[in-house]
């Protein structure tokens, strides 16, 4: 099959504006400082095998278990939501003993293989061929994992008065994220559950 290098680079940006790896660092160093050491290889392994899986059977895999796209979002949203909470307000929601599975929750699901990051392979698969799509997703799962390797650079070029300053915003805008993804999947559920009401 022929590689189209327009649309793996089309397809390639789009992925690495909703993953957005480069705007969770500070999240990333705060489950760093609370559960201690991120599994690099873990996370990534598991958000690539994760989204991968979803290319292929997304929808029907979520059918299984008789869970539509919408109801995965709002899952997902709950999460951000409440990670959001510990960044702005400085509280701790997730057991601090959990250390291996910060790697997994929420460091691979939602925040790199997050229910944006599965409907817009679903919709890219819708427009552009499966060769180039995979080439794309392993694109930016390699910068992912170069990110996670790299987090304790961010960390010292930052200092903690830089952390908590991008600690705070990006709480702030991850929660403003979380409530848009809530909302904007909301009115679907709904109609899903009860299809004899007005759409909203």
């Amino acid at each position: 099959m022929e590689i189209n290098f327009i649309n793996i680079f089309s397809s390639f940006m789009v992925l690495f504006a909703v993953i957005d790896i480069t705007g969770s660092i500070p999240i990333i160093l705060d489950l760093k400082k609370k559960g201690g050491r991120i599994q690099s290889e873990k996370a990534t392994i598991v958000a690539f095998v994760f989204m991968l899986l979803f290319l292929f059977i997304g929808e029907r895999l979520l059918g299984v278990f008789g869970v539509d796209i919408s109801s995965f979002a709002i899952a997902g949203a709950f999460i951000l939501f409440f990670l959001s909470l510990e960044m702005v307000l400085g509280i701790s929601l997730f057991k601090d003993n959990a250390t291996e599975s910060s790697s997994i929750v929420p460091l691979a699901f939602p925040l790199i293989a997050g229910a944006g990051s599965m409907t817009t392979l679903l919709s890219l698969r819708a427009e552009y061929p499966l060769t180039d799509i995979i080439i794309a997703l392993v694109l930016n799962i390699i910068v992912v994992y170069i990110v996670l390797r790299l987090t304790h650079v961010f960390e010292k070029v930052l200092g903690q008065s830089g952390i908590m300053i991008l600690r705070k915003m990006f709480g702030i805008i991850l929660l403003a994220i979380a409530i848009k993804l809530f909302m904007s999947n909301l009115a679907i559920s709904i109609r899903n559950f009860f299809p004899g009401l007005v759409d909203l």
